[in-house]
């Protein structure tokens, strides 16, 4: 895992967008996004029993998998949204991006790759996109998988207000 400030430059999202400033660890933490390198789905197995975890499935995102859906369903991924429960990826195989959502509205890139387990909080603004390959999602319950795209009435739910506290709280 590599993080750091998106660079704002016009281009392909899949590129790296690296601006040459990092972010460490702390800053991820302080925004509630947690991190854990996971060599062996025995280790996923560990944190899905210790947060609770009951359901997952895999995904692969492609262009041989997708067919002609691939680009419209990337585009997808990479609005801005945010979810009412916890975001959980483990990437199993290519890499990918995570943008978040920093203290003051500036997207924080998260550079994924084989083996990273990403957790990010519910209510936190954020964005994907990936290479071609697959990741394993986690879930606490039935997945929740509406996207609650930006807009001002989503900065209403309890989930946004809740991390937005915290975040308050925190910084």
């Amino acid at each position: 895992m590599r993080s750091y400030w998106f660079d704002n430059e016009s281009g392909d999202q899949r590129e790296g967008h690296d601006s040459g400033r990092p972010v460490d660890s702390a800053y991820l933490s302080k925004l509630g996004v947690l991190y854990r390198r996971c060599p062996s789905i025995s280790a996923v197995d560990a944190i899905a029993a210790q947060r609770s975890y009951k359901n997952r499935d895999e995904i692969i995102v492609s262009p041989e998998k997708m067919g002609p859906a691939y680009e419209d369903k990337v585009k997808i991924f990479f609005n801005e949204h945010l979810h009412e429960d916890e975001e959980i990826r483990y990437i199993l195989d290519g890499e990918g991006f995570f943008d978040v959502r920093g203290v003051q509205d500036e997207w924080v890139r998260i550079h994924l790759e084989k083996g990273d387990l990403i957790v990010l909080p519910a209510g936190i603004y954020h964005r994907f996109t990936t290479d071609n390959k697959n990741a394993m999602r986690l879930f606490r319950d039935e997945p929740k998988w509406t996207p609650l795209n930006r807009a001002p009435e989503v900065d209403n739910i309890p989930a946004r207000k809740e991390y937005v506290s915290r975040e308050s709280d925190d910084c």
